[in-house]
C-alpha cells in the first residue's frame, strides 16, 4: 500500500519534533512538508531539542517552510498533523479540512466541537466511525486527559465511578518549548496551569461518554493540576469513588487484559499501537517519569503505554498512580495513532 503524503504543522516545536521522530520513516505516511512560522528557513536539525532522541535521518536536513492551505493541497498533501498552538490552529485547521485535507490535531481548538471526534482509539474508537460525513478533522485530548482515560476505560462499566479525583504532577515540556522560565521552576512547584483542570473534566466526559454532574447516574471529574520540574512524563494520583468496589486482583486483571486494538495491531495496520496500552507495575515506588515514561512495545510504540501502580482499595475508594508520556501518548503519538486508526478503518481511503 502506497504511503500517504502528509505535512507537519509547527514542526519546530516540542510536539512538532516528536511528530517528526514518529513520521520520519513511517510505513504509511510520507512527509512532504514541515511548516513553521518564525522557524521558517531553518532546518529541523538546527531546531532539534529532544536531548534523548537523535535527529531524524530523513527529516533533519529539511527546511521548515510557510505554506498556505491551498499550497499544501497543490503539493498533494492529503493529511496534516497539527502541532500548532490553540491560538493559531482553529481557523487554519478548518480551512485545511474544507479543502479535503484530513487533519489530525494536537491543538485544543476543536476538541469540544460537536461532530469532531476527540479520539483515543483504545477507548472510543466508534467516535471516528460514527461521525457524520464531510471533511475529516480529528483531535486528541489534552496530555493529562489522555493518560487518565486509558486506565479508566476498562474499569468504567465495572466500577461506575460517581467521582474521579485526580492530582497531576505535570512535566515542564507540557508547556511547550522554551516553556516555563527556569527561575520559576528551580526549587519550586507551580500549583496552577491555566484551563488544564477544566479541560480534564470536559474532555474525559466526552471520551468516556458519561454525563458530567453530581446527580443520580452522573459522574464528575475534580482535578488539581500542578507543574513540577521534570522534563517529560505526567504523573497523576487518581482516586475513584465507586458504586461497587472490586478486589484489587480483578482491577489488575482488567488492565492486563485490555487489548481493544489487537486485531489492527497484529495486522500491521496500527504500528504505533502498543502491545499493552495499560501496564501495571507492582513495585511500591513505581511508576516514575525517569524510569517509565518510554514504556511501550514494539519500538515504534515507545512512550505509548500508560503505566499504573500503587493500587489501593479503601472501602468505596479505588486509588492508584499513573504515568503517561505527555509528548507521545498525550501528544504526537496520540495523533499518529489516530491517523493510523483512520486509515485502518477506511476513513483515509481503502482500509486493510
Amino acid at each position: 500500500m502506497s504511503r500517504i503524503p502528509c505535512a507537519i504543522l509547527g514542526a519546530g516545536g516540542w510536539i512538532g519534533q516528536h511528530f517528526a521522530r514518529l513520521l520520519n520513516d513511517h510505513p504509511e505516511f510520507q512527509v512532504e512538508a514541515l511548516t513553521g512560522g518564525k522557524s521558517a528557513g531553518r532546518t529541523l536539525g538546527e531546531l532539534w531539542q529532544l536531548a534523548d532522541v537523535p535527529v531524524p535521518s530523513e527529516l533533519g536536513p529539511r527546511r521548515l517552510v510557510q505554506l498556505a492551505p491551498r499550497e499544501l493541497a497543490a503539493r498533494g498533501v492529503r493529511v496534516v498533523f497539527s502541532a500548532l498552538p490553540g491560538s493559531e490552529a482553529g481557523p487554519l485547521e478548518t480551512e485545511l479540512a474544507r479543502r479535503g485535507i484530513a487533519v489530525f490535531s494536537n491543538a485544543s481548538s476543536h476538541r469540544m466541537d460537536p461532530g469532531v471526534p476527540l479520539l483515543v482509539p483504545e477507548v472510543n474508537g466508534p467516535a471516528l466511525t460514527s461521525r457524520r460525513s464531510g471533511p475529516l478533522l480529528v483531535t486528541n485530548p489534552n496530555c493529562s486527559t489522555a493518560g487518565l482515560v486509558l486506565p479508566l476505560a476498562p474499569l468504567w462499566d465495572r466500577l461506575r465511578p460517581t467521582e474521579v479525583f485526580v492530582a497531576t504532577y505535570q512535566a515542564l515540556s507540557g508547556a511547550g518549548y522554551p516553556g516555563v522560565p527556569a527561575l520559576s521552576v528551580v526549587d519550586n512547584v507551580l500549583p496552577f496551569i491555566p484551563e488544564e483542570e477544566e479541560k480534564m473534566a470536559a474532555e474525559a466526559s466526552k471520551i468516556l461518554g458519561f454525563r458530567p454532574g453530581n446527580g443520580p447516574g452522573q459522574s464528575r471529574v475534580l482535578a488539581h493540576c500542578v507543574r513540577v520540574p521534570s522534563r517529560e512524563g505526567h504523573l497523576e494520583a487518581v482516586t475513584l469513588k465507586v458504586r461497587r468496589p472490586l478486589p484489587a486482583r480483578e482491577i489488575v486483571q482488567a488492565w492486563e487484559s485490555f487489548h481493544p486494538l489487537e486485531d489492527g495491531r497484529a495486522s500491521g495496520g496500527l504500528p504505533t499501537a502498543p502491545e499493552q496500552p495499560v501496564l501495571y507495575l507492582p513495585e511500591e515506588d513505581r511508576p516514575q517519569p525517569l524510569r517509565d515514561r518510554w514504556a511501550g512495545d514494539p519500538t515504534r510504540a515507545r512512550g505509548m503505554t500508560v503505566c499504573v501502580g500503587r493500587l489501593r482499595i479503601d472501602g468505596p475508594y479505588v486509588r492508584f498512580i499513573l504515568l503517561a508520556h505527555n509528548a507521545v501518548r498525550g501528544g504526537a503519538g496520540g495523533s499518529v495513532l489516530n491517523a493510523e486508526y483512520a486509515r485502518y478503518r477506511g476513513a483515509l481511503g481503502p482500509g486493510r
